[in-house]
């Protein structure tokens, strides 16, 4: 039901209910009224009757039957005659025979009060004529008639009763009248409001929909209006608030993405309420996380310990974890509370430290290595430098060729660390030229003749035509070629044949080093290309140190990225170590 509806209806209802009132309150009114009009003339007729009858002399009952058919007839009412004994001996209504029927009147109401106060009347139904009587008692005081002691007369109410039905037609007339106007008129006046009322809702839903775009419709000076102004000017505040909230949490979003640390935020009930990018990604966790317990996210005792000591208040230590999803990640996991309005929150910080600590490792395994690499030859030196001083002329001859060969080692050596230095800096020019692949290829095999023709290790190219050429800096692409080619020839078995390819895969060009050794152990494979990392010399040379710094995959990662492409190792299916340099391939 509309408001529109319910006005109508509520305004008709009270214009019915103020009718059927009036109506009720005026024909109680007039009723009353006429009721004391007609008790006044029954009394003034009633004093009259006694005081005539107080002057005859009718000592039989037919006598008073006879007078009071004759006042019946001059007042035009009924008239009884009463006895001491309260029979009725006289009725102007009534025939002789009749009267001998009559109850007695002794106990009549009237009768009882007209004996005791002088004056009696009462309303009732008359069972003798059938219809309702208003009857008013006289005494009357005659000793010459001893049969007569009250005189009644009594008039019908049906006069009363037709002129209050004429009443109630009248306000049924008056109701019908005002119910049409009512309806009229609230049908009219109901309209604008109906209209102002829609347009109220109208703006309600479009902000209950989040339009929250300013207007300026008309609401009117009255309550109505007032309260529409207030909610609008709330609603547009709270657009306002909701604006800023938005702004704040785009900002926070936009930082917490933006964040290399993984951001957990518990509520206070254990239950996440946002993880970042990178805290899903370190902890593997799909997106459906938000409103989930903790446990079910970070099962690891120690966070949960952590969260646990956090919404209780309780200060917490970071602790690192390995292993966590991934068994190769490090992590330190920070945890604080958060002081909320219904309790105490938690916030789980994630710091991935993995390259930390690999970078650490490296940077001891460095140290480790260059202090043996260093003092290897610095303690052959030491010694045939103490050999020389009694050696004789061809002793001193060896040992000096053995001091310089040990002095070249770590000349390399400090050459190697520095290039190292100068490209972990950015220090390397890159000049990209088109470089043929079949010039470097030969060059790098004419650096290292000597080496090859020692082991009589055979070289063998395999260029396709469609990777003849690849962009890059000619001296950088053949630096790190030759190291290469040197790995492979201190790792290939005597006699045996080492394979330089080239070849086109999409935009890349593939340029693979392989030779026949003993292969790489599946462990060393992501590790080859780190500094002074060396495998099991099973792999080399039969067990011989090859006499390389360990220094040169290294460089060749180093130069390859340089070039934006990327070095691999791995196993041929056959035998022995294959070495891939991907470069892009535009020109």
């Amino acid at each position: 039901m509309t408001f529109r509806a319910k006005i109508f209806l509520t305004a008709v209802a009270a214009a019915a209910l103020a009718v059927v009132v009036a109506t009720t309150l005026v024909s109680w009114s007039v009723r009353r009224s006429l009721e004391q009009r007609i008790e006044h003339e029954l009394g003034v007729e009633a004093r009259m009757a006694a005081e005539i009858l107080s002057h005859h002399d009718a000592a039989t009952e037919p006598e008073l039957d006879g007078e009071a058919d004759a006042l019946g007839r001059i007042l035009d009412a009924r008239v009884t005659f009463i006895a001491p004994d309260g029979r009725v001996v006289g009725d102007s209504d009534l025939t002789p025979d009749q009267l001998r029927t009559v109850e007695n009147h002794a106990n009549r109401p009237e009768v009882i009060q007209a004996r005791q106060q002088g004056f009696g009347s009462a309303q009732r139904h008359s069972a003798t004529i059938g219809t309702d009587m208003l009857y008013v008692a006289i005494p009357v005081k005659n000793a010459g008639m001893p049969l007569l002691s009250i005189v009644r007369v009594a008039l019908p109410l049906t006069d009363v009763d037709r002129q209050l039905a004429a009443v109630r037609s009248l306000a049924g007339t008056g109701l019908l009248v005002g119910l049409a106007a009512a309806i009229v008129l609230t049908w009219i006046f109901s309209a604008p409001l109906a209209r102002r009322l829609r347009s109220i809702d109208e703006r309600a839903r479009r902000y209950a929909q989040g339009d929250l775009s300013r207007s300026v419709p008309d609401y009117g000076q009255d309550e109505i209006g007032a309260v529409a102004r207030t909610l609008d000017s709330l609603a547009q505040d709270l657009g306002a608030r909701l604006t800023g909230l938005e702004a704040d949490r785009a900002r926070m979003v936009a930082i917490l993405s933006g964040m290399v640390e993984g951001v957990l935020v518990v509520n206070e009930h254990g239950r996440l309420q946002l993880a970042n990018e990178a805290a899903r990604r370190l902890l593997r966790i799909d997106d459906a996380v938000e409103g989930r317990h903790y446990p079910e996210i970070v099962r690891q005792p120690a966070v949960a310990g952590q969260i646990a000591a956090a919404l209780a208040g309780r200060p917490t230590a970071s602790v690192e974890l390995t292993g966590l999803r991934d068994p190769e990640v490090t992590l330190i996991a920070r945890t604080a509370p958060v002081e909320v309005a219904r309790g105490r929150g938690a916030v789980v910080v994630l710091h991935d430290i993995t390259d930390l600590r690999r970078a650490d490792r490296i940077r001891r395994d460095f140290v480790a290595n260059v202090s043996h690499e260093l003092r290897t030859p610095l303690t052959a030196i030491r010694g045939y430098v103490e050999a020389l001083a009694d050696a004789n002329p061809e002793e001193s001859r060896r040992f000096l060729e053995i001091v310089s060969r040990h002095t070249m080692r770590m000349e390399r050596l400090v050459r190697d660390l520095l290039r190292l230095a100068r490209l972990d800096a950015g220090q390397e020019v890159l000049e990209r030229v088109p470089c043929a692949i079949d010039g470097l290829f030969a060059a790098v095999e004419t650096d290292l003749a000597t080496l090859l023709a020692a082991r009589r290790l055979t070289v063998e190219r395999d260029i396709a035509p469609d990777a003849t050429k690849v962009s890059g800096d000619p001296v950088k692409l053949q630096d790190a070629l030759r190291n290469l080619l040197e790995n492979a020839t201190n790792h290939a078995p005597e006699g045996s044949r080492i394979l330089m390819r080239a070849r086109r895969a999409g935009s890349k060009v593939l340029i693979t080093v392989a030779d026949e050794g003993p292969g790489i152990p599946p462990n060393d494979l992501t590790r080859i290309f780190e500094r002074f990392y060396r495998v099991d010399k099973a792999r080399t040379r039969e067990g011989k140190d090859p006499g390389g710094t360990g220094l040169g995959l290294s460089i060749v990662r180093h130069l390859v990225e340089l070039h934006g492409g990327r070095v691999s190792a791995a196993n041929r299916p056959e035998h022995g170590a294959i070495f891939t340099v991907e470069l892009p391939g535009d020109l």
